[in-house]
């Protein structure tokens, strides 16, 4: 992707980030993921750590690496045409230097955006250190002359410690750090509380959210002040979900129903030799 393009997408992705109507995030895994997402009228795509890694054959958490993530990151970018953030995990490495490494390579693979998490393994970091990082990845970007979103991800709510009002108050000091640190939004996934998403978006960040079942709306989210609602990894987990019911219905009742309603196999096919077209 040449430079102009890539500036483009990053001010398109930037601008999509609105209090009252919140950009609407689908996480791909892989190529044919994100053509689908992108042909089903999304104005951005995501990468999703845990379907990346699972596609890969590794557990999420682990250690997908900087050169596999950046190799999805590239094969997405190529089909999607539509702007695209990366989901880079904590980095893959505890120190700056790791972590501007993970976002170079990302940025060069045409990301316009990258999410960093402040847990490595089950340690939470400290504020200081984490903004330290992310001004490491605030200056790799620069440095290539990409405005990056950063989406500051804080597992606080995820280790599920302490009441919510109190890891309410610690994540809104982790924003103000974050924010000077060069970061453009505080992630709060495992927080669906409205109230406290309100208190978030008050703060120095905008805030953005994940959504699964259950969850409240995308309404609901943008009258708490969210700015970006995403799925994570849940489209690749109902994808793995459907093959395992096609699967028990083959073995089990030998029909097939559970494949009704599948993706078109010409129109997913022409798009990726559109692609390997223009290659």
């Amino acid at each position: 992707m040449d430079l102009e393009t890539q500036t483009r997408h990053a001010e398109t992705f930037a601008a999509l980030h609105r209090r009252g109507e919140p950009l609407r995030l689908a996480n791909a895994w892989d190529a044919a993921s994100a053509v689908v997402i992108a042909d089903a009228g999304a104005p951005a795509i995501a990468t999703t750590s845990a379907g990346v890694a699972w596609s890969l054959g590794v557990p999420d958490g682990a250690d997908l690496g900087r050169a596999r993530a950046a190799g999805v990151v590239e094969r997405v970018a190529a089909v999607a045409g539509i702007p695209v953030s990366a989901d880079v995990e904590a980095g893959y490495g505890p120190t700056p230097e790791d972590l501007a490494a993970t976002t170079a390579a990302v940025v060069e693979a045409g990301a316009v955006g990258v999410n960093i998490e402040d847990r490595i393994g089950a340690t939470i970091l400290e504020p200081a250190e984490q903004a330290a990082r992310l001004a490491a990845a605030r200056a790799a970007a620069d440095r290539l002359g990409i405005p990056l979103w950063i989406n500051a991800r804080t597992d606080l709510f995820l280790a599920g410690q302490g009441p919510v009002d109190a890891r309410v108050d610690a994540a809104l000091v982790r924003a103000s750090r974050y924010a000077e640190a060069g970061a453009n939004s505080l992630f709060v996934p495992g927080l669906v509380d409205l109230d406290a998403i309100a208190k978030l978006a008050g703060g120095p960040l905008p805030v953005a959210v994940m959504a699964f079942p259950g969850a409240p709306s995308v309404a609901d989210f943008a009258g708490a002040g969210a700015v970006r609602v995403s799925l994570g990894g849940a489209i690749a987990q109902a994808a793995y979900a459907l093959a395992a019911r096609a699967t028990t219905e083959l073995l089990t009742e030998g029909t097939y129903e559970s494949t009704v309603g599948g993706v078109d196999y010409g129109a997913v096919n022409r798009r990726l030799t559109q692609v390997s077209e223009r290659a």
